[in-house]
């Protein structure tokens, strides 16, 4: 435990200048100088950066700059108390209590905890009180090590009960009147988390607690910190008045609060002031119009809070999958919608000519060949730029999805060797499909490797160097060696046969585009059918128009699933989570840009009803398109790239009645295919009559 601190990173009555920045200079040097820091400037700078994001004094003539920087090479302590003081930005005047502490940026998390123990005995008073006693540098690191022994009881409604009984047994009350019941105790939850969870989290938590026993108040704290997050329990979250947010990051898990009042503050507040921001939740938990905690599907949220305990694997699996699809829809809806813009502005052969209208650079040095556009030299060159911009940020999508899968499995240590797999799909050809394997593979070699034993000397390159380098090897070793061949094999062979079905029936093509544009919102099978009407794209003639058509197919049927959504939600409206109708909104706009994922939160809820319902509208719409001989030019941008369509009505027409046929069809599901509750009565008596 003592390794923390040492006589020699002690500094007793000490002028080390008269501003923060001369302060943690000195402190960096001290602790660069015993060798436990690689070197003195970059330790100095990380500490700097962080206090000037949020000053690091607190009440009581106490400041602890910290930070995690990659210069420290094992957990550290240092202090100084100063003559004179020095203003760390604290409301009650400087400091003259100085604890700099430097974490790796891999710190295990036992030493954080220790770290964040030393920080909350930072505020009790008789602890300081020792440490201004203290007369030499060995008396200070005994005193810190008793602190970091000590195990803190935390005040709980019961201990508070059994003291006030005491209190009231030791007045000599042997028969107390009756009365009336006292009044329910106010109950109010909280998280705290600062940049750097080491610190600032630990004190604010404890200071809130404190405030909150002095006002009678329960008060229980989710502490976000840098160690393992241990989450408040749905049920006391539940029965919850207020909530505060003490923080200088976002809320982990935000939806879980949904709906509750609201007091938010940076997460220093919650040290300076920790009574007024409970007498401020107390007052939120009794105003009607008090602000609140935006929803997100508290309800999905706080269902799946509750099962996590008995989570099945196919759940889990489900979860990690939708991580990985959340990050990477960004990349679709901004990269869609520029390339959409790119074809409006330059027209639908613009992806033939972007890299030579960029390279020229010059609105008046466009490529000779380029054709005349609509909006002239001016929007040829802006098209270029909207639709490169586009391109690339799509060019992500297999290694965000990958790597985000891995962040799901394995949190950011997952990140490179998933993204570094997602690459090798995309160069193996390997696709959605092998982005989502490689992700998968990253992921659990990731954790695998983060769970070794290993010397402590080592433990802060484990996630920087050694996790991101043997991870790598291993998923995308296993994707280029093993995997990717095959994975890309199977996905030509779907290209080979859907091309082989072209001159058989056009209808019935229609049908299969579409049933495989529904099947999983821009997953795989999605994006095999895309991939095959996309290849085929440069192909297409005036002379031989069924490239367009199948492009046209594509595109109008992967517009049906967020478009029905969104219809849906208007036209049944109790259906529906408030979250779902929030997204509904949105999928408007998606929908009609071919941004098939816009259905994937519906999905994601009620997938035995959203996707056989779009699947059934999507092949409506492929039906259509197809037999009216709907073309189009552009790959992607949906009704945005209206000049590049052919038959212009009926591809709009086809994409209505796939849309209100799929709307239909989600609502009357949700309506009466419910699964009916099981008469335990009549169960029981048919088993015993079975025995």
């Amino acid at each position: 435990m003592t390794t923390l601190i040492n006589d020699d990173l002690v500094l007793l009555d000490a002028n080390l200048g008269s501003d923060t920045t001369s302060v943690i200079r000195k402190l960096a040097e001290l602790i660069a100088g015993t060798g436990r820091a690689s070197g003195l400037e970059g330790l100095f700078a990380d500490a700097l950066a962080r206090e000037q994001k949020t000053a690091t004094g607190v009440p009581g003539g106490i400041a602890i700059p910290h930070c995690r920087s990659e210069a420290v090479l094992e957990p550290t302590l240092a202090m100084a108390r100063l003559n004179p003081a020095v203003d760390f930005g604290a409301k009650d005047g400087p400091a003259d209590i100085i604890f700099f502490i430097a974490a790796p940026a891999g710190a295990d998390n036992e030493h954080l905890k220790l770290l964040s123990k030393l920080a909350r005995s930072l505020i009790k008073k008789d602890f300081t009180a020792a440490l201004r006693a203290a007369s030499t540098p060995s008396e200070i690191v005994e005193l810190v090590a008793a602190a970091l022994a000590d195990k803190p009881k935390p005040a709980t409604e019961k201990t508070a009960a059994a003291a006030q009984t005491t209190a009231a047994a030791g007045a000599g009350e042997t028969s107390p009147a009756p009365q009336e019941p006292a009044p329910r105790r106010k109950r109010i939850v909280a998280v705290t988390a600062c940049p750097t969870g080491i610190a600032h989290t630990y004190m604010a938590a404890d200071s809130l607690v404190a405030a909150a026993a002095e006002a009678g108040v329960d008060l229980q704290v989710e502490t976000q910190g840098s160690g393992a997050v241990t989450p408040l329990d749905p049920a006391v979250i539940a029965a919850a008045d207020a909530v505060i947010f003490a923080v200088d990051v976002d809320v982990r898990g935000k939806e879980r609060f949904a709906g509750k009042p609201l007091v938010s503050s940076p997460v220093k507040r919650g040290i300076d002031e920790p009574t007024k921001m409970v007498q401020e939740a107390v007052a939120a938990s009794e105003n009607p119009n008090a602000h609140r905690v935006p929803h997100f599907g508290a309800e999905e949220a706080a269902d799946q809070n509750a099962e996590s305990s008995s989570e099945s694997l196919g759940a889990k699996v489900k979860k990690v999958l939708l991580t990985g699809v959340s990050y990477m829809i960004p990349f679709v809806a901004g990269g869609g919608l520029l390339i959409a813009l790119g074809f409006l502005l330059g027209g639908f052969q613009i992806p033939d000519f972007a890299d030579k209208i960029l390279t020229g650079n010059s609105l008046t040095n466009l490529p000779t060949d380029f054709p005349p556009q609509a909006w002239g030299p001016l929007g040829a060159y802006l098209g270029a730029v909207a639709f490169k911009i586009g391109s690339l940020s799509m060019a992500f999508l297999v290694p965000a999805l990958a790597g985000y899968i891995a962040f799901g499995i394995a949190d950011r240590p997952g990140i490179a060797p998933g993204f570094t797999a997602g690459s090798i799909a995309v160069f193996m050809g390997a696709g959605f499909l092998g982005g989502l394997v490689g992700g998968i593979l990253a992921g659990l070699a990731a954790y695998w490797i983060g769970s070794w034993k290993v010397p402590r000397w080592l433990r802060g390159l484990m996630p920087v160097v050694i996790i991101p380098l043997l991870g790598s090897i291993i998923a995308s070793g296993a994707m280029l060696l093993f995997l990717g061949a095959p994975i890309a094999s199977l996905s030509d062979g779907l290209n080979n046969w859907l091309t082989g079905m072209t001159g058989t029936s056009a209808v019935v093509l229609g049908i299969i585009l579409g049933l495989m544009m529904c099947f999983d919102l821009g997953g795989p099978v999605n994006k095999v059918a895309y991939a095959f009407a996309v290849a085929g794209l440069g192909a297409g003639s005036i002379a031989n128009q069924a490239p367009w058509e199948i492009m046209a197919t594509v595109m109008a049927a992967g517009m049906v699933p967020p478009l029905a959504m969104a219809l849906a939600t208007v036209l049944d409206k109790k259906r529906f989570s408030l979250a779902e109708r929030e997204n509904g909104k949105a999928a408007w706009l998606l929908g009609a840009s071919f941004i098939s994922e816009g259905a994937i939160p519906f999905a994601a809820a009620d997938p035995l009803r959203v996707i056989p319902a779009s699947m059934l509208g999507g092949a409506v719409t492929g039906a259509l398109t197809m037999a009216f001989h709907v073309t189009s030019q552009a790959p992607h941008g949906g009704f945005f790239v209206f000049f590049a369509i052919g038959n212009l009505a009926m591809f709009a027409i086809s994409i209505v009645v796939g849309t209100v046929v799929a709307a239909l069809a989600v609502v009357a599901l949700k309506r009466w295919a419910v699964r009916k509750p099981v008469d335990t009565l009549a169960a029981t008596q048919l088993a015993s009559q079975a025995a």
